[in-house]
């Protein structure tokens, strides 16, 4: 299978690497960033210098690719999106953000390959897993889920290292969030709805971010009371973030925050990913309650050191597209994240990651 990943940084070179280490995909690294791209041929990977902002190098790119997987900012998705639809081509994102994936859904109605956006850790695997857990009720009161990447050494006063795309982040932090409250769709803030709780003998704290449900909230309209997403993080950095974009509104000066996050807060490999996932509802008569919960730390896969947030998001799109060459999901049209079986993802060579 002939596979164009877009974007040659963290995330998209982890996930040439996933993929080139099997024999069934024939993975290209495509990117405008010379460095980025030395780097990656340095790696062993194969490459070609794409600007994705030029519709003619991107339209170039995609000949004869069976699929394009985007590693992009989600600015750029809506333009790749496009141009995969018209090289007939099935197409692959990472993206958080609700209005992109709108963009992706509309272009689905007229294609003749599969759609999927939304397919790293959150949105991603936790929608995948939200809606495993929901079918299991007969009738499903509370749907919460929480996720976080950590540094597993925390030193500053944010507790927190760069772990993924700043533009990523600062997204999330910034724009409006989706919520079902007493069955009812809401739009929530982000950074409010903080609450606490410890898992093995840490303290987490958890607050509203954007895009972590994906489609959830439409899928699973009328079927649950109340759903809702947030981000995991140490306690006290929800304060400092709030003071940042709130107090000193660097929320809209975006490019700013951008700046100053990139050159005081470090990067780190030594992280760890936390999913939890836990609903309420009755079963069988009965008001029980169902959890799922695991930690992945960085590892070490084809002589590298890669950290968590890298693995689990690059093994999330990587196992979604075996699952789509095996024919184990919708072959064209809008695929949403919860239409993957979750026994299928964590048996996957590539879900397998998220084992622990």
């Amino acid at each position: 299978m002939k596979v164009l990943v877009l974007g040659a940084g963290k995330i998209g070179s982890m996930i040439g690497t996933l993929l080139s280490e099997t024999d069934d995909f024939a993975v290209t690294i495509g990117d405008r960033d010379e460095a980025l791209l030395y780097r990656a041929e340095r790696a062993g990977l194969r490459v070609m210098r794409v600007d994705v902002e030029d519709p003619q190098s991107l339209r170039a790119a995609m000949a004869g690719q069976h699929a394009v997987l985007s590693a992009c900012p989600f600015t750029l998705t809506p333009a790749i999106a496009t141009a995969a639809v018209a090289a007939g081509a099935h197409y692959l994102d990472l993206t958080e953000d609700v209005a992109a994936t709108r963009k992706v859904k509309s272009l689905a109605e007229t294609a003749n390959t599969a759609l999927i956006p939304q397919c790293g850790l959150a949105p991603g695997f936790i929608s995948i897993v939200g809606h495993d857990l929901a079918r299991r009720f007969d009738q499903l009161h509370n749907l919460h889920l929480r996720v976080g990447a950590l540094p597993q050494y925390p030193t500053n006063a944010l507790k927190y290292n760069l772990t993924w795309s700043t533009d990523g982040l600062i997204n999330e932090y910034c724009n409006p969030c989706e919520a079902i409250i007493d069955g009812r769709p809401h739009e929530v803030m982000p950074l409010e709805g903080d609450e606490r709780f410890a898992l093995d003998g840490v303290d987490y704290e958890a607050f509203n971010t954007s895009g972590g449900l994906g489609s959830l909230c439409e899928t699973l309209a009328g079927k649950v009371r109340n759903l809702d997403y947030k981000t995991v993080r140490y306690p006290g950095h929800r304060d400092i973030v709030r003071l940042l974009i709130r107090d000193l509104r660097l929320g809209e000066r975006r490019h700013l925050l951008k700046d100053v996050l990139e050159t005081a807060v470090p990067l780190t490999l030594q992280d760890v990913v936390l999913v939890l996932a836990t609903a309420t509802g009755v079963q069988e008569g009965e008001l029980r309650q169902e959890t799922f919960a695991t930690k992945i730390y960085s590892k070490s896969i084809a002589g590298r050191t890669w950290s968590a947030i890298q693995v689990t998001t690059a093994a999330g799109i990587c196992a979604v597209l075996d699952l789509l060459r095996e024919g184990s999901i919708p072959q064209a049209g809008f695929i949403r994240q919860e239409q993957v079986p979750l026994d299928a993802f964590l048996n996957n060579r590539f879900g397998r990651h998220y084992k622990g």
